[in-house]
Formats: structure tokens, sequence, C-alpha cells
């Protein structure tokens, strides 16, 4: 991974003689991504200096930081850099590069991939609570993704990443979610968005989260380059009205609808208008019953079909046990 050369011939027969010989200097500092998910790693030095004149590779999407005494020397971009006091002045003014390079030094070097990274997640753990003026406060969850990269490497640098020997993407995602979903629920009280409006303006509101977002990622030397909410739940009674005003938009006969309303209300046990139904339609055949003169033989076959209309009621619900009981009993008698 790592690739150290050494100072000349003389040390290079050193070493053959004396395999357990530790070198004393670095000639090139370069390094290969270890993993595509890493952010930043420090390069592996053996704890030796590094030699006056050493090369300095840095391969493209990548960034390279020196560090002298705990203190930031600088910052290279993708190039190759050759390390001389001509060539980079600033290091010249800090205490542990006072020999100009005429002799070797120490130095800590971190590298970064500088690329963006992907489809990373958020989510709001909890439901995030945001008033509205039409539901009052109500609680909103919420799920997305973003794209994240590097800007600064200084910044990151000092501001999150000094602490790790290694940092990957992953642990700083795990970091700043919580952050942004709190950052979320802000977003929608200052954006002053309905929240039955949320779930049906989402490209809307990805435009005003992220450069609500993005200053407190360039705190940090990140760029947000795109922000995504794929997805937000609403609560229940909001649903509910946003279901009824979508279907009454769809109906453009309000006699036809209420009549639809009051069958599939009729159709539902313990409704109103169910219970109601049963008892007229009992009622009904009581009066019919009873208007009957009590004299007059009744045909068979007119028993037979009022017998057959009282089971129907039974098996629909419409009469109880009891009543269809007694009703059958007094049919049964005037055959």
């Amino acid at each position: 991974m790592f690739r150290i050369l050494y100072l000349s011939n003389s040390i290079h027969s050193s070493l053959l003689a004396n395999p357990s010989m530790q070198l004393p200097f670095i000639e090139i500092i370069e390094s290969v991504t270890p993993d595509p998910n890493m952010l930043m790693w420090k390069f592996a030095d053996g704890d030796k200096e590094i030699k006056n004149g050493a090369i300095l590779t840095v391969r493209e999407s990548q960034s390279a930081l020196f560090l002298n005494e705990g203190q930031l020397a600088d910052v290279f971009s993708a190039g190759k850099y050759k390390l001389e006091t001509e060539n980079i002045p600033v290091l010249t003014r800090l205490k542990g590069w006072k020999y100009g390079f005429q002799s070797p030094f120490k130095a800590d070097v971190y590298f970064f991939n500088t690329h963006q990274f992907i489809n990373l997640k958020w989510g709001t753990p909890v439901p995030v609570l945001m008033r509205d003026k039409q539901f009052g406060q109500v609680r909103v969850r919420a799920f997305g993704s973003f794209n994240l990269r590097i800007k600064e490497v200084g910044k990151f640098f000092k501001e999150y990443a000094g602490t790790y020997p290694r940092l990957t993407i992953a642990e700083l995602e795990w970091g700043i979610r919580d952050f942004i979903a709190a950052k979320f629920a802000e977003v929608l009280a200052q954006a002053g968005i309905a929240v039955i409006d949320v779930a049906g303006n989402l490209s809307v509101l990805n435009e005003k989260v992220q450069p609500l977002i993005q200053p407190y990622f360039s705190q940090l030397g990140l760029e947000v380059t795109n922000f995504l909410i794929a997805s937000a739940t609403l609560p229940e009674e909001v649903l509910k009205h946003y279901d009824t005003v979508t279907g009454m938009n769809m109906v453009d006969d309000m006699n036809k609808f209420s009549q639809f309303n009051t069958a599939n209300a009729i159709g539902k046990d313990h409704t109103a208008l169910n219970d109601a139904a049963k008892q007229a339609a009992a009622l009904s055949m009581i009066l019919n019953h009873q208007q009957q003169p009590a004299s007059q033989p009744q045909p068979t076959d007119d028993i037979t079909t009022r017998l057959k209309k009282l089971k129907l009621l039974f098996d629909e619900k419409l009469i109880d046990e009891a009543e269809y009981a007694t009703k059958k009993e007094e049919l049964l008698k005037l055959l």
C-alpha cells in the first residue's frame, strides 16, 4: 500500500549487510486509497523522518495534509511535489521547519478522499414536531439520502477529524444523522409549508431544505452536493383528511356521492344507518302481516314466499333469531 525509497547506495549496501537496520528517512510519500469508503487515513511513516527534497504524490480525488508538532502546516491537492523550501514557503514559517529542509524533518501526513460519497442515509429516529395552521401541532417522520464530499480539507481536519487516525464515511454519516433530523424540523418551521402539502411536494421541499442545512456542513469543511427526502409519513388524522379531500375532488355528482356513502354505511355492522335499515325492514314485514285480515285464508304459495323472505331477512341479519322464530311460527300456522 505504501512505498518508501531510501537515500543512497551506501545506505542500501548497509541494509544488505544488516537486514535489521532501520532506514532513517522517507524519500517518497504516496498512498493508494485503502478503502473507497475511507474519508481520512494517516500515512504509515514508521516514525521515520522525511528527507529534504522528498517526493509527495497526491492522486486525483485525494488531498494530503501535513502536521508539524500538532500544527497544520499545509494541504496539497492532486499532483506531484518536491518538498523543498522554495516550493512550499508556508512550511518555513513554522517552528519545526526552521532549518529550511537542509536537514530531514518529522511530520505527520494524512491523506483524504475528496470524491463524492453518494446515497448516504438520513431519517428521523422519532417523529419531529411541527406547527400547522390547520391541524395545530403534528408529528412527522421523514427519510431520505444525501451526497457529501470534503470541500475544505484543513477545516474538516480541525473541526471534526483531527482526533481520528482513520475515519470512514460510515462513522461520519452516523455522527451527523441526528443533526439532519433536528435540522429538518427547523426547516419545516422556517419554510412555512402546510403539513398536508409535505407528502405531495417533496421535490419543492428538497430545494428548500438543502440550502438551509448547508451552513452546518460548511462549518465542518463539508459540502452537501445533493439532498433528497424520499418519503414523509404524516399523522393518521392528516392522512384521513387528505384522503377525504382527494375523494371529494374526484366527485362531480354530489347526489350520487351521497347515495354511495349511504349504501356503504348500511352494509357496515354497528353503524347508525345499518341499524336503522334493519329496524325498518323488520317493521315493514310486521306491518304487512298485520294489514292482512285475520279471517282471510292465505294462499299456500303466498305463505311459502313469505317464509322464504323471512329466512332471507334472518340470513342477512336484518332480524334476530327470536324475531325469526316468532314470525316463522305464525306463518306456519296459516298453512
